[in-house]
C-alpha cells in the first residue's frame, strides 16, 4: 500500500473515499464540516436524521455521491470533544482504517489527521496514523488449507495535513510509521507461527534472511558447542530436556558512527516454554509459543531502523531455545554456573526467561553498550499487576526508565514503572548457591527483574516485561506487536 502526503484539506480534487470525523453530538469535525459545504450539507442532513451519532468507533459509510469532491465518504466516530485525545484518535484511525479496507475503495484520503489532537503534533499523527493502517492491514501466518481471502482493493492512502507548514513534519510521520508497521508486522508474523515451525534455527536462518535484504546488519548465530565454550550454563540448563538446539543470535544494525558505543536490546527467545519439570498446566499452554516476543521484537525493531537507515548503533542479542522436560532435563534443586561465573539454584524450571537473559545480558558487555535493555515475557506476575494494558518497566537508571516512559506514552505502547530495590533481592537467597532463581509468588515481577539486576553491574540496563502486552488470548488470540513501536520512539529520540 501507498502513502503520501498533500495538503489543502478537502478542497482537493475528487476522490474514492474521503475519511472525516465527527464528535459526539452531532459535531462535525474541522475537514467534515468543509467538506460537508462542498457536499451540499448532505453530511449535515445525515447527522440531523440521526442516522450517526459520532460515538466513538463507530462508522457510517455514505456511498454513490455521484459528481463531486469524493464518490464516498466515511463518517468516523470521534467521541466526546472533550475527552478527544492520543488515545481516541488512534482508536479513530484505525476504525477508520477497518473500516475502509472493506470498502470498494481504491484509492482514500485520509482528512482526520487535519484534526488538532491535544500534546499530539503534526508529526506523531502522521505516523499514528500509518501505524494504525498496518494494524488493520495485518493478517495472521494461518496454515490453513482452505482458500485465503482475496487482499483489500484499497492502494493508495492520501494523508492529508492541516497546511503547508506541516507537511514536513508529516512526510517524515509517514516514513516512520510505515517502517514501524512493518517491524511490527515481522514480530507478529514470527510469534504467531506454531512453535514446530518457529524454532530456535528458524529464528537464526530468519536473522541470516534479514542481513541479506539489509546491508547495515551483520548477523552471528552461535551454536551449542560455542554457548558451552562461553560459559553460559545457565542458558543451556534450560535447554537440556528438549532436541531443539539452542542458538545464541546476534544482530548488529550499524546505521551510527564507527565505534560509537551500541544500544544492546536482549530478546528472550523461548520459542516454546512447556514450564520443563515445573510442568505448567494444560489449560492455554498453546500460548507457550508467544513466549519468544520479547525476541521477535528486537527483530521488528531492527527491521524498522534497518528501513529507515536511523543514524545509531544498535545491537539485537537474541537466545533462541526450548523449555521442555525429559529425562535430561535440569530438575528442581540443581545448580547452574552461568556465564558471569555466578551459581543459581533452579527452584522452578518455569523460572527460565531469566536463566536464558542473565548469560545474554553477560555477552552484551562486550559490545560496550551505551544502554542495555532486555524484553521478555518474564512473568504472569507481571499480568496480575498491570493487566494487558501496559508493559512494566524496571531500570538502575532514573534517566532511563523515564526515557522509556516517555516513549511509550507517545507511542501509544504505554508501560509503568515497578520498583527495584535491594530487599526483594534478599527474596533470593539460597543455602546452595549464589541465589535462587524464583523467590516465592509476592512481588514475583520484581523479583524476576531482581534476579536479571544481578548481572548488570555497571551497565545502564532496564527491564520490559511483556508478558500482558506481548499477545491476546480468546476469539481474537494472536500478537500484537508490542513494544516494537515502544522501542523504535526510544530509539529513533537518540538520533
Amino acid at each position: 500500500m501507498e502513502f503520501t502526503v498533500e495538503a489543502g484539506g478537502a478542497r482537493r480534487a475528487r476522490t474514492d473515499c474521503a475519511i472525516v470525523g465527527v464528535h459526539e453530538r452531532s459535531e462535525l469535525g474541522s475537514a467534515a464540516r468543509e467538506l460537508d459545504v462542498r457536499l451540499g450539507g448532505r453530511l449535515s442532513r445525515i447527522l440531523k436524521a440521526g442516522d450517526f451519532s459520532g460515538r466513538s468507533a463507530e462508522t457510517l459509510l455514505v456511498p454513490d455521491l455521484g459528481p463531486g469532491p469524493a464518490a464516498r465518504v466515511l463518517l468516523v466516530g470521534l467521541g466526546p470533544r472533550k475527552s478527544w485525545n492520543r488515545r481516541s484518535y488512534r482508536r479513530a484511525v484505525l476504525t477508520a482504517a477497518q473500516a475502509v479496507l472493506r470498502s470498494g475503495a481504491r484509492e482514500a484520503r485520509l482528512l482526520l489527521t487535519t484534526e488538532s489532537v491535544p500534546e499530539v503534533d503534526a508529526y506523531y499523527r502522521a505516523r499514528l496514523a500509518i501505524e494504525s493502517f498496518g494494524l488493520a492491514r495485518y493478517r495472521v501466518p494461518d496454515l490453513k488449507s482452505s482458500r485465503k481471502p482475496s487482499p483489500a482493493r484499497l492502494a493508495h492512502v492520501r494523508v492529508v495535513a492541516a497546511s503547508k507548514d506541516e507537511l514536513s513534519a508529516m512526510k517524515r510521520g509517514v516514513l516512520h510509521g510505515a517502517a514501524i508497521a512493518s517491524g511490527s508486522t515481522l514480530t507478529r508474523d514470527l510469534a504467531n507461527l506454531p512453535a514446530n515451525v518457529c524454532t530456535p534455527s528458524y529464528l537464526g536462518t530468519v536473522a541470516k534472511r534479514l542481513a541479506r535484504e539489509h546491508r547495515s546488519i551483520r548477523v552471528r548465530v552461535l551454536a551449542e558447542p560455542e554457548l558451552k565454550r562461553l560459559g553460559m550454563g545457565s542458558f543451556l540448563s534450560v535447554t537440556r530436556g528438549t532436541h531443539e538446539p539452542a542458538r545464541l543470535i546476534v544482530m548488529e544494525y550499524r546505521g551510527g558512527r564507527p565505534g560509537a558505543a551500541p544500544v544492546a536490546l536482549v530478546g528472550k527467545g523461548v520459542t516454546f516454554d512447556s514450564g520443563g519439570i515445573s510442568l505448567k498446566d494444560p489449560g492455554g499452554m498453546d500460548e507457550m509459543k508467544f513466549d519468544m516476543t520479547g525476541a521477535a521484537s528486537v527483530f521488528g525493531t531492527l527491521k524498522a531502523l534497518a528501513a529507515l537507515g536511523s543514524p545509531i548503533n544498535v545491537v539485537g542479542i537474541v537466545p533462541a531455545c526450548e523449555n521442555m522436560p525429559g529425562g535430561s532435563a535440569t530438575k528442581p534443586g540443581d545448580i547452574v554456573t552461568s556465564m558471569s561465573g555466578q551459581t543459581i539454584e533452579v527452584l522452578n524450571t518455569d523460572a527460565e526467561g531469566r536463566l536464558i537473559l542473565c548469560d545474554a545480558l553477560t555477552y552484551s558487555r562486550r559490545f560496550k553498550p551505551s544502554v542495555v535493555i532486555d524484553i521478555a515475557t518474564l512473568t504472569g506476575a507481571c499480568v496480575v499487576a498491570l493487566g494487558q494494558h501496559m508493559s512494566a518497566v524496571m531500570s538502575n537508571t532514573q534517566t532511563l526508565a523515564d526515557a522509556l516512559l516517555a516513549s511509550g506514552r507517545r507511542a501509544g505502547d504505554p508501560c509503568w514503572q515497578m520498583p527495584l530495590g535491594e530487599e526483594y533481592q534478599e527474596q533470593l537467597k539460597s543455602n546452595f548457591a549464589d541465589f535462587a532463581n524464583v523467590a516465592g509468588r509476592e512481588g514475583g515481577a520484581i523479583t524476576a527483574a531482581c534476579f536479571l539486576w544481578k548481572f548488570v553491574d555497571g551497565l545502564n540496563w532496564a527491564h520490559l516485561d511483556i508478558a500482558g502486552t506481548a499477545y491476546v488470548s480468546g476469539a481474537n488470540k494472536g500478537s500484537t506487536g508490542r513494544p516494537v513501536p515502544l522501542l523504535v520512539d526510544f530509539l529513533l529520540s537518540r538520533t
